[in-house]
């Protein structure tokens, strides 16, 4: 998407006007730019120039981000997506499609945290006086560090 240094169009917008319209920080924007996950270009008098399609990308970012889903696997997302048009419902589609599987797996364990959370959450500690029940002589502490509970019940879910 980057154009040769020239006029801004019509469509295309300031760096403060795609902060203000994305709800994000102008350095968010600088950030996304130096990871490659959005483009912009340089006017003649060198100011920095948004073509309003990127406002779509920086709704999926900010989306799959507090999602959860780390910067690198956004990227590759965005980068399968074309580049010359606004994304469109079908691209969207195709982007959620292969997140479908790992959000409903976060979704089970956040429902089984919540379900859990007045009891054991899964660290194999409880509590002093349930502890020596579910957990005699701290078997679970020699199997590994963290909630040992959660990282089997994970494993057995992913395989």
């Amino acid at each position: 998407m980057p154009r040769p240094v020239g006029r801004p169009r019509a469509n295309d917008l300031s760096v403060g006007e795609v902060a203000a319209r994305a709800g994000v920080a102008v350095s968010t924007l600088h950030f996304y730019e130096s990871e490659g996950l959005i483009e912009s270009w340089r006017t003649a008098a060198n100011h920095r120039r948004f073509d309003r399609r990127e406002l779509r990308r920086i709704a999926v970012i900010r989306m799959a981000q507090q999602l959860g889903i780390p910067l690198a696997e956004i990227r590759e997302v965005l980068a399968a997506l074309p580049r010359d048009k606004a994304l469109s419902k079908a691209d969207w589609q195709a982007v959620s499609q292969g997140w479908r599987a790992r959000l409903d797996a976060r979704i089970a364990q956040l429902e089984q945290l919540r379900d859990e959370l007045d009891g054991c959450i899964g660290c194999g500690c409880l509590s002093l006086e349930s502890c020596p029940l579910y957990n005699p002589s701290d078997r679970r502490g020699r199997e590994g560090a963290g909630p040992r509970v959660w990282i089997d019940a994970m494993t057995k879910d992913q395989a």
